[in-house]
């Protein structure tokens, strides 16, 4: 019996792309609203109070801690069980995320150095969004080699850790102890969990609500109550079947993927990607924090990215992404610099009730992704694979 043929709507929800293009999709409608003649019911929805948050703040706050709960759930797995779980594994997309972070706050520091209020918006351009640039490149198929994406992969994920540490150091306001002891108690309870053994994820799931109220009223932004509960969640390593054992993590983080990838990302774009384009004027294009932002993904990033790259390279710290030349490498470099979802969570932290700020944070961040993502996707269609090694001659059947 033949099988059964997969329908296209199927196959398109089971790619690597589908979350990255209903993200972009999502976006591009957000910005349509705020532009349209509805936009006034767009940013008066968005304004609405629904019990002690608005539901700006509901999606940003509460729904987004569930993007950050498979954030973490991917950097433990990762780290214990997957591409990073050995420190050689670590170097090339670790040092490449370290210069893929570093490099476009320097440049958006040097363009915003003689503005100082905007100056805290310097880790906007530093995060790398692992759904889009995926999405993107996946677009190019069997075209781009496998080591391609897993490095992609590692860096994002690395990148995302780095982000989370500077949302946690960074963009935290006035703390409250008491609060601040309470989401303490809690982890310490997790823990307690995971150290006696306990496979169950209601417990944890349970708890894991505390801690968001706890997190939320404590002064930390609430977000990071995801990432917290997840480094509880129990792991089972299996190098033989890394992905196919039934441990929690495993089972939380594909119940998770698909409801993050195709509801709380895109209500996030949708929510967050509208910016009413004609109250900006020319002159948002050319402010600070607009050319801070846009030139630090797109510039910035394939700077540091590359250039790390090529120096571990070099210096013999790590190998080049086996099959992958060093021009697809480039173009890689250049999708690192598409960090819609968490370069816009990061400035809308750094600008709070700034709108005029927030505005250009989001003209800045949907210019430098936009362009990264063409950019990328032009070079790694241009690249030529590499060359296979040379078969071994045969041996001469003379003398």
């Amino acid at each position: 019996m033949a099988p059964r043929p997969i329908s296209a709507a199927r196959d398109f929800l089971q790619s690597e792309a589908a979350g990255g293009v209903v993200l972009m999709v999502a976006a591009a409608l957000g910005l349509i609203a705020a532009n349209s003649p509805w936009s006034a019911g767009y940013f008066a929805a968005l304004h609405l109070q629904a019990g002690p948050l608005s539901l700006h703040h509901w999606i940003n706050d509460a729904l987004m801690a569930l993007f950050f709960l498979l954030v973490g759930l991917e950097i433990k797995r990762e780290m214990l069980d997957g591409q990073l779980s050995t420190w050689p594994r670590r170097v090339l997309p670790g040092l490449a995320a370290l210069g893929g972070m570093a490099v476009p706050a320097l440049i958006y520091l040097a363009i915003n150095r003689e503005s100082p209020e905007t100056l805290r918006g310097w880790a906007t351009p530093a995060a790398t969004d692992i759904a889009f640039a995926l999405g993107v490149l996946s677009l190019l198929g069997r075209r781009v080699p496998v080591s391609l994406k897993i490095f992609l992969t590692a860096l994002a994920i690395l990148d995302d850790l780095g982000a989370v540490v500077i949302i946690a150091l960074f963009y935290t306001a006035d703390l409250s102890l008491p609060w601040l002891a309470g989401a303490g108690a809690v982890t310490a309870t997790l823990a307690a969990l995971n150290r006696l053994g306990v496979k169950r994820l209601l417990p944890y799931l349970a708890l894991g609500v505390v801690l968001w109220l706890c997190v939320f009223r404590s002064g930390v932004h609430a977000t990071l109550a995801g990432v917290v509960l997840a480094l509880t969640i129990p792991l089972t390593p299996s190098p033989a079947r890394p992905d196919a054992h039934d441990s929690p993590l495993h089972r939380l983080e594909h119940a998770l993927a698909g409801p993050v990838a195709f509801l709380v990302t895109p209500i996030f774009g949708f929510a967050n990607a509208g910016v009413a384009l004609a109250g900006l004027g020319w002159a948002a294009l050319a402010a600070p924090v607009t050319l801070g932002v846009a030139l630090g993904l797109f510039l910035g990033k394939q700077i540091g990215v590359f250039l790390m790259a090529l120096a571990a390279t070099r210096l013999g710290w790590a190998d080049r992404p086996e099959g992958a030349t060093w021009l697809q490498v480039y173009g890689v470099s250049l999708l690192c610099g598409v960090g819609f979802t968490m370069s816009l969570f990061i400035g809308l932290l750094a600008f709070p009730g700034a709108e005029l700020l927030q505005s250009e944070v989001k003209v800045g961040v949907l210019l430098g992704s936009g362009l990264s993502a063409l950019a990328g996707l032009l070079v790694l269609s241009l690249a030529r694979p590499a060359a296979p090694y040379p078969a071994p001659r045969a041996p001469s059947k003379e003398g």
